[in-house]
Parts: C-alpha cells; structure tokens; sequence
C-alpha cells in the first residue's frame, strides 16, 4: 500500500506547478566570451587581451561549458554602448540556436562602464537565461544578494569612469590656466614638434588671417573676405570664419569651455593687438569708444529684445543724473527706457511664475508622480528604439557586407547607406529625449520648487554674470519688450518652472485639491538647464 502510494505521488508530480529547487543535470551549458580594451595604445603595447581570452578559457574548461564564439578583441570604450563588437555579441546570444547561458569577461568593467545602462542591460539578458559572468569576481547572480553585488560592480565601474573623466578635466583645465592650449590650435598656428615645452608659432597662413582681420575691421563683408581668402588657396566657411574673429586667441588669449566664462592670457604670440580685435568685432575702442563690459547696473542687456525687430537692447548711463538706461537703436527705430522700470517690470514678470511657500509640499509630491511616471513610460518606448537601432546596424552591415563582395553596386550603396546614417541619427535623438535621468530626482525636486517661491529674491541677490544665469535658465530663449504695451511679452519658460507655478495656481483656486487631483500630469519634465545650480549665493 505504501509503494502504491508513492507510485501516484510521482505520477502526480508532473501536474505539480513551479520550478523546483532541486538540483538537476543541466547538461553541456554554453557560453561566449568578450574581451576588450579602451584605447588602440593598449591593444598595439600589450597583451591584455590575450590574458583576458586566457582566463576566460580556462574557467570555461573548469566549468565545463562549450564556448560558442569569441567577440571583442579589440578597443572598445566602455563609457557608452554603443559599441561594433559588443552589439554583435548581443545579437548573437539572443538569436543564437543553441542556446546561451553565460557571457565570460575578464571582469565586470569588461563588459560596460555605463551603470545604470549595464544594470538594464544584464537584467534583460537574464530574463532570456543569459547570465554575465566575470572570472576574477565570480557572482552567483541567480540569488538576490548576488544579483546586487553584481549591480553594486556596475555603479562602482562607472563612478571609476566618472573619477577619471573629472581627473582628466581638471588636468585639461589647469595646462588652461598655465597658458597652455590643448587640443588643435586655430587655422594660422602651429605646434613645434618634438619641443621640451608646448610650443605655437605662427605659420604661413597667420599672416593671411591677420590680413583677414584688418579687411573686417574695414567694414569688408563675411563673403568678401572668402573669396579674397581663396584667392590664396585658403577656403574656410562662413561659420568657420565667425569663429575666428570672435577667438581671443589671436590677440594672446586663451578661451575654452572648461574656464567656465573666463578668459587666461596665453603664452603664444598674439596675431593681432587688442585693438584690431574689438575693431574686427565692432566693440568700440578708447578713441570715442568703450569696451563692452559687465555692468551689474544693467544685466538685461542683450537678453531683452524688441518686440516686432528682435533688436537687443543696450544699457548706457546719464551721468549728470546717474541714472542708467536700456535702448533699441536701428533705422527706424529708437526706444529707450528707465532701467529701474524695465527692472521693476522683469521683477513682477517673475512674480507671476512665484508660487506661495505653504504649496512647496503638495508641489514636491507632485513632481516626484510626475518624474516616477515619464520614467515607467519611457521604458517601452526606449526598448523599442534600442530594438530599430539594432535593426539599422544589421541592415547597414549586411549591406556594407554585400557592397565589399561587389554584391551591390557603389551608387546603390551610397544611396542606401545614406537612408540608413539619416534613420539611425533620427532614432538617436529620439532616444536621446528618453533618456533624461537624474542621479538625485529628489534633490533637483527640492531646490526646484524651494527656487520657484523666491524668484524676484534669487534674482536681486545676484551679480550680473549670476544674474545673467539665472534669467537665460527662467526664460531659455531670453524676453521680448513690446513697447506699445510697455512690457514683456508672454515668455517661454522654463518647463519645471511653468509646472509649479500652473500647479501653484489650480491649489489657490480650489483648496480642497489634492496633488492627487492636479491636472496635466504629463507635462514634460526638466528641459535642459534647469540643474541644481547655487549662482555663487
């Protein structure tokens, strides 16, 4: 009776739902392996790649797994995903036929350096029973705690990444501050090779820049100077040719991004004098002349324009009274207005984006839904970018493939390749708007909503140059004065700014509201440039 009984026990077990924790034979499991290194240097100078392959190897014969392919072997950043060799391993363990179980690396900053990226990445592959496996930190990620090892590696990877970049910058930013260029030096001047110290001289074609120079100081169009340039065999676009007059380089100076609005005095020879510079830029010189210069007296200076014209409006000051004033001067028109009213009407332009302090609560609630839900909605939409961009690659690649075989005709190639650059640029924007992530949502949510109740304050406090921050983050695309109302016309501001104040008002309006209960939900959070910036306060 006993054996019967558990005869009909066993029969019985095929009904049984779950997966049993028991062990069980697996059988042959099969793996891939990746390797990479960072830059060309490291893959000519060494043998890291071979000691990656090496390991790799050896712990898939230990663990008695069938390699099924071998991808990498080359210089691959692993600061973004977007990599040949890596995608293509991807694809492979997803469509393979014979399936995969693990991705062998060296070790986890192998495979990505991205973070949050290569969490999503490896959650996804495990999803399809593919599991990342480093062999010098291997991690049982099947259990919870080991897959958050594994994740903690990842972050830990890309905060290496970050260190370095920031160790990088600030070494950039200090040959900056000694004087010296990095990178290629402007059309006109030259590196001395093989100098004990960074060495410029200027070449050949300084000299015809200098000329460039003096030509617009005398009132010679853009055009003009570019065919008088070519006649000298030297063709330099319109664009090209506005950014070397408005380069301080040329008259000894250094001007560069990561000075953070300042400019260094260089230690190579100036092209031109000072002078020549402001005359080729139309800033008026000592002679009847003054250097446009910050003025905290006048800090809406070019960032308000005329209405009807888009005329920038200047600042001067009327010495006998000691007052300043803005104004809009062309043909046909003339505008000048008291700074102190222009400056007392952007004051309560800013009041009407102010929201009452006793709202800054039910406000942080509602921005923190609000980013919650556009990051849970991104995601399908994300998967199903990578999914086309992965499909564009494969397509380009076959057809590269085919063209390389003279499968394809070089027209037909040229025409379709174009087709699928412009496809792929445009599902990268695309998923570029998607990918909108912040390290600390909480922190950005509280000074947000901390600055939208002390705007006219924040505002005043400021020097021009903080000033001048703080309005082109309130209002992106600067203000337009209308003078037959006399004032500001409706701006575009800035979108968190807009959400608060929109929220602000829907509470006053109805006290028994609830963040729950406020409208338009999907408005579009955090365009670029509203950080949580302190203006040197």
């Amino acid at each position: 009776m006993k054996k019967e009984n558990q005869n009909n026990e066993m029969l019985l077990k095929q009904f049984a739902k779950g997966k049993s924790n028991l062990p069980h034979d697996l059988g042959i499991q099969n793996c891939v392996i990746y390797t990479r290194v960072s830059s060309k240097e490291q893959m000519d100078n060494n043998q890291s790649l071979e000691w990656q392959k090496k390991y790799c190897v050896e712990y898939a014969t230990k663990q008695q797994f069938s390699i099924k392919g071998y991808f990498g072997g080359t210089y691959e950043s692993a600061k973004s995903d977007e990599r040949k060799e890596f995608n293509r391993m991807l694809k492979f363990v997803k469509a393979s036929k014979e399936k995969i179980d693990f991705i062998l690396v060296y070790s986890l900053d192998r495979f990505s350096r991205t973070g949050d990226s290569a969490i999503y990445i490896a959650s996804e592959l495990k999803k399809t029973g593919i599991n990342i496996v480093a062999v010098t930190q291997p991690i049982d990620t099947n259990s919870h705690a080991g897959a958050l090892q594994q994740n903690i590696q990842f972050i830990f990877s890309k905060y290496d990444n970050d260190l370095r970049r920031q160790k990088s910058i600030d070494g950039m930013k200090e040959k900056l501050l000694r004087g010296e260029w990095i990178g290629h030096v402007p059309i006109g001047y030259s590196f001395v090779k093989g100098a004990e110290k960074q060495t410029i001289i200027i070449n050949e074609k300084g000299e015809l820049i200098k000329q460039a120079f003096e030509w617009r100081a005398n009132g010679m169009t853009y055009e003009q100077i570019i065919d008088k340039l070519k006649c000298f065999e030297i063709d330099i676009p319109k664009q090209t040719m506005t950014g070397i007059f408005k380069n301080p380089f040329y008259c000894g100076y250094i001007s560069h991004n990561l000075l953070k609005g300042e400019i260094v005095k260089g230690n190579h020879p100036a092209l031109i004098d000072e002078d020549l510079f402001f005359r080729a830029n139309e800033i008026k010189t000592t002679s009847g002349f003054k250097v446009n210069k910050a003025n905290d007296n006048l800090p809406l200076k070019v960032f308000v324009k005329e209405a009807e014209t888009g005329t920038p409006f200047t600042g001067y000051i009327v010495r006998k009274k000691g007052l300043y004033y803005y104004k809009a001067n062309r043909v046909g028109l003339k505008i000048n207005r008291s700074a102190t009213m222009m400056h007392s009407k952007f004051v309560e332009l800013l009041k009407s984006y102010t929201i009452d302090e006793k709202h800054i609560e039910p406000l942080k609630i509602q921005l923190q839904y609000t980013f919650e839900n556009l990051t849970e909605t991104n995601s399908d939409e994300k998967k199903a970018i990578s999914l086309k961009l992965n499909q564009v690659d494969e397509d380009f690649y076959q057809l590269r493939k085919r063209n390389s075989r003279g499968l394809v005709l070089n027209d037909i190639y040229e025409e379709f390749s174009k087709e699928l650059i412009e496809e792929k640029d445009n599902l990268m924007k695309q998923l570029e708007k998607l990918n909108f992530q912040l390290s600390n949502p909480k922190e950005l949510i509280n000074f947000s909503c901390n600055l939208s109740a002390n705007l006219p304050t924040m505002w005043a406090s400021g020097n021009y140059y903080q000033k001048q921050t703080f309005q082109n983050m309130v209002f992106p695309n600067g203000l337009a004065y209308d003078a037959k109302i006399d004032n500001y016309r409706t701006p575009q501001v800035n979108t968190i700014i807009g959400c608060n104040a929109h929220w602000s008002r829907d509470l006053a309006l109805n006290k028994k509201r609830t963040y729950q209960n406020l409208s338009d939900k999907s408005f579009l959070v955090a365009e670029s440039g509203l950080e949580p910036l302190t203006f040197g306060l």
